[in-house]
């Protein structure tokens, strides 16, 4: 009995949370899957850069990245990336291959796709860095700094 019990409630909790339609956590998505999702269904695009060692990263993946609305918004309309700047991984997006070229020439190595979308002209490269893209993948916001729960909301129910 329960047994019987304990399924009733699990059954229960994962319908409320599919009919609610609330999910407890940002549905990342990486390079690759953003471009064919781009194909199938033009959406906004929101990028988050980050690192291992950023503590400003860290306290947004704490705070804002777990806010409610700020998770429902992005999970409805947007498609989320996060990427580690320090990544190794190799990426082929819209046909053009990108890579962290700085691996073993740098503490600190940054890939390619964060270096070509979020570069200031004059400025060093600096984290965390978030960023949304309109339908058509044009930049349409960048910010370069911590981003508070009520600033991200605001930020995106702006665009």
């Amino acid at each position: 009995m329960k047994k019987t019990g304990y399924i009733f409630l699990f059954l229960f909790l994962v319908i409320s949370t599919k009919i609610t339609g609330q999910n407890s956590k940002i549905n990342w998505i990486s390079f690759q899957q953003l471009e064919d999702s781009l194909k199938i269904k033009p959406k906004k695009v929101f990028i988050s850069f980050y690192a291992d060692w950023c503590t400003y990263c860290k306290k947004m993946d704490r705070t804002a990245f777990k806010n409610k609305e700020v998770i429902h918004i992005l999970n409805s309309e947007y498609y989320a990336i996060k990427m580690n700047t320090e990544s190794k991984e190799t990426i082929f997006f819209d046909a053009i291959k990108y890579s962290n070229k700085q691996l073993e020439k740098s503490r600190r190595p940054t890939h390619e796709i964060p270096l070509l979308l979020a570069k200031r002209k004059g400025k060093p490269f600096t984290l965390p860095v978030n960023l949304i893209l309109d339908k058509n993948f044009r930049i349409v916001k960048r910010r370069f700094n911590y981003i508070s729960p009520e600033e991200m909301i605001k930020m995106l129910k702006e665009f």
